[in-house]
């Protein structure tokens, strides 16, 4: 069932390209009149360099922290999109004019957990279900809102406290780079002590001491992305059920007090307006 939309999407991919046109075009010129030629780029360095700039052991313990970060923001987008199939079942009754009476609450959560044992667990059931059990218990909207509402933090928090280990792996691998940086630091100002001989050894070893924090920003960057990805996709999701939740349980739900109250309103305005009429005829 598609879910209302409240705002234009944003489309940030193709912004984001024509922002690379629009820079592109921009500096080009620029770095093609101003560049030299004296072949110092990283386009002309020999392997013996890439090797030293890539394969250190910081740099291969940094590798091994970022893949395991991307096969768990794999494991966890996938899971994100299969929550979102959710959509697609016959959870709640989606027909136009239907409403939910006191007594539906039951019938429903069983076909609900029915539902649940052939395709598994999902944030927006647990949903559905705290709210058909607040509704079997009291006929109150509102109730059963600050249910859902309850239960949304909940899943959310749920979502937010599983992060920790990438979180962790964010921060893990720019500390590892410095620690290499700072172990070459260390072992370049030791050649150096030991005499004029060993001065251009411990230069050359200083030109590649901050390799391991370049290796380890740059994956760090791209881990930070990854979760500030997947963190919109789960957030978005748990908005979504409680829209789901708001417009097929909530707002469909029958509450005879309020509709009691709105017949007896318009009892008494009829009233009035008859008894209105009579005076003036009497009069």
């Amino acid at each position: 069932m598609a879910l209302t939309p409240s705002q234009r999407p944003t489309r940030e991919w193709p912004r984001f390209f024509v922002a690379i046109f629009l820079v592109g075009i921009v500096v080009y010129p620029f770095y093609q009149h101003f560049a030299s030629d004296s072949g110092e780029s990283w386009l002309y360095w020999p392997p013996e360099r890439w090797a030293k700039l890539l394969l250190g052991p910081e740099q291969i313990a940094c590798y091994a922290c970022f893949v395991w970060g991307v096969l768990i923001f794999m494991g966890r987008y996938r899971e994100s999109h299969r929550q979102r199939w959710a959509f697609k079942m016959d959870l709640l009754p989606t027909e136009e004019g239907a409403r939910i009476l006191q007594e539906d609450a039951r019938p429903l959560q069983r076909r609900l957990d029915q539902q649940l044992t052939r395709h598994g667990p999902f944030i927006l059931a647990n949903m559905i279900r705290a709210g058909l059990s607040k509704l079997a218990l009291s006929r109150s909207s509102e109730d059963v809102r600050e249910t859902i509402r309850t239960q949304a933090e909940v899943d959310l928090g749920r979502l937010v406290a599983s992060m920790a280990t990438l979180n962790y792996l964010a921060w893990a691998i720019p500390a590892i780079g410095f620690f290499g940086t700072v172990r070459g630091l260390a072992g370049s100002m030791t050649l150096a002590g030991r005499g004029a001989e060993q001065l251009r050894e411990a230069t050359s070893h200083l030109t590649v001491a901050f390799d391991c924090t370049l290796v380890a920003l740059g994956l760090s960057l791209i881990v930070m992305f990854l979760i500030h990805t997947l963190q919109r996709s789960e957030e978005s999701l748990v908005l979504d059920c409680q829209q789901y939740c708001l417009e097929h349980l909530v707002n469909r739900m029958y509450e005879p007090e309020v509709a009691g109250q709105f017949s007896h309103g318009d009892e008494m305005l009829n009233g009035g307006l008859i008894a209105g009429r009579l005076t003036e005829r009497a009069s």
